[in-house]
Parts: C-alpha cells; sequence; structure tokens
C-alpha cells in the first residue's frame, strides 16, 4: 500500500510538472509578442529621432497579466479552461501602452504600426473620438503578430494602447483614486473626475495648436547625436569623393583598387 501511495504521488507530481512546462509555455509566448511589438515601436522611435524634426512617441511600458489574474478571469467568465480557449477568450494577457505628445501623434503611430504587413488588426476602441462616460480617454488596437519558436509559428494577441501625456496622467490618477474608493467612489468625486477630463483634453488641443504654430514651415536645423549620424566632416568628405571622375567601369566589377584598398576583418570595428 506504501509503495502504490508513493506511485500515486509520483504521477500527480509528474502531472504537475507537466502542466506548469506548459503553463510557462503559454505565458512565454505573450512575453514574446510583446518584445516583437517594443522592437517595432523602438524602430519607429529612433528613426524618428534621427531622421524627422521631433519622436512623438514620448515612452512605453508593457505588462503581461501574472498566471494567478489569468485564473482569476478564467473562473469569473466561466470560460474553458484549456490554453486555447483562454486565448481566444481573454484578450488583455500581453498589453503594450505608447504615449506620445499630441493626439495627431496618436493616430499616426497607431498607423504606422497597424500598417505593418505582419500584424493583423483584429479590433479598434476609439475613446479618443467617443470617451467613456467617465471621460477616460484613449485608442485601443487589439493586434495579433507571429511569434517564431523553436517548433512552431504561433499567433498572440497584444493589446496596443495608444493615447496623450494627458490622457495618460488621467487615466492613472483615475485608477488611484478608484483603487482607493474600491471602484465605489462619490457622485462628487466622479463628477470632478469627469471635469478633469475636459480640463486635459482642452490641453491636449490648445498644446497640439502651439506645436502646429511653431512648427509650420520652419525646417529642423538641429543635428540629432547618435554614433549613426555623419560628421559635417565626413559629409564634406563624401561631397569631394563624389565629385571626384569616377573610374573606367572597364576596369571590372571591383574598379581598379588593388587588394590592399579593401578592409581587412580586423578593420571591421567589431
Amino acid at each position: 500500500m506504501r509503495n502504490s501511495g508513493l506511485l500515486g504521488d509520483s504521477g500527480f507530481l509528474g502531472d504537475l510538472a507537466q502542466l506548469r512546462t506548459e503553463f510557462t509555455r503559454f505565458m512565454l509566448r505573450y512575453q514574446f509578442g510583446i518584445e516583437e511589438v517594443i522592437t517595432k515601436i523602438n524602430i519607429l522611435r529612433e528613426e524618428f529621432r534621427l531622421l524627422h524634426d521631433y519622436n512623438p512617441i514620448e515612452h512605453v511600458t508593457s505588462r503581461v497579466k501574472d498566471p494567478e489574474s489569468i485564473i482569476h478571469k478564467v473562473a469569473r467568465k466561466d470560460c474553458d479552461p484549456s490554453f486555447d480557449a483562454i486565448a481566444r477568450s481573454i484578450t488583455d494577457i500581453a498589453g503594450v501602452r505608447v504615449t506620445c505628445s499630441f493626439t495627431s501623434d496618436v493616430y499616426r503611430m497607431s498607423d504606422l504600426l497597424t500598417g505593418q504587413s505582419d500584424l493583423t488588426v483584429l479590433q479598434v476602441k476609439d475613446y479618443i473620438a467617443t470617451p467613456k462616460p467617465n471621460g477616460y480617454r484613449s485608442l485601443h488596437v487589439l493586434v495579433e503578430v507571429p511569434v517564431f519558436l523553436s517548433d512552431a509559428v504561433v499567433p498572440v494577441v497584444v493589446e496596443l494602447q495608444f493615447r496623450t501625456i494627458a490622457m495618460d496622467f488621467w487615466a492613472s490618477l483615475e485608477h488611484k483614486i478608484f483603487y482607493k474608493y474600491r471602484g465605489d467612489a462619490p457622485a462628487g468625486v466622479l463628477d470632478q473626475l469627469a471635469e478633469a477630463a475636459e480640463t486635459a483634453h482642452h490641453l491636449d488641443t490648445v498644446m497640439e495648436d502651439l506645436h502646429r504654430q511653431v512648427h509650420v514651415d520652419t525646417a529642423s536645423d538641429r543635428r540629432p547625436d547618435g554614433r549613426l549620424v555623419p560628421t559635417d566632416d565626413v559629409l564634406e568628405q563624401l561631397r569631394t569623393i563624389r565629385t571626384r571622375p569616377h573610374p573606367d567601369s572597364a576596369a571590372g566589377p571591383e574598379g581598379p583598387g588593388s587588394p590592399e584598398d579593401h578592409d581587412s576583418p580586423d578593420d571591421s570595428g567589431y
């Protein structure tokens, strides 16, 4: 009987270990999905920083729901507890929030991201055009991004939230106030929050108008900093080289230079 009990315990522990592995694999998909999206955002961010007049992205945050929160939501929604069903039923497991400078930047960044061919847009909720009754404003976009694992390509749903600094400020404080009142804030507090939301919206409008006035018909003479940005001296050298007569094309595909003209592997800078 004792041996049978041990075997039973071993089987239970084995099942538990397998379930933990499956759950961890499930969670990793969402973490990898977030990393895929953030890589795309960082590429756009660097492009704007180095090549455009200003960078419309103020900051980016992300989060993956922890396993306990997911299980609580599964129980609350009474959905099928298989991992495939959880992925279909709960679409906010992975989230990325992009805070932009101005309202127009919110739509611009959303269009740039969702226009990429490997992202599939599943749903759009525009709470800027149609705010929630409490005054909440933000642009929510549900996308599906492919995650390349060692044994499969897995489509992962990521919720994107785009908002301005003013929208983010209001939403953060509103969340803290509701947490304090445990979701049952007095009517007077709700009225003040709604009024503050309108004030934040007005601030967004004023600041964007000022931004347009300052930048209208003006070209930035700011030289961005960065290892990839050429100095004036390098640009002058390039201009000089381009004004030289080009070698005769008959010299061959590699040109008239000797082998010593080419960089050796040791000159690569790594």
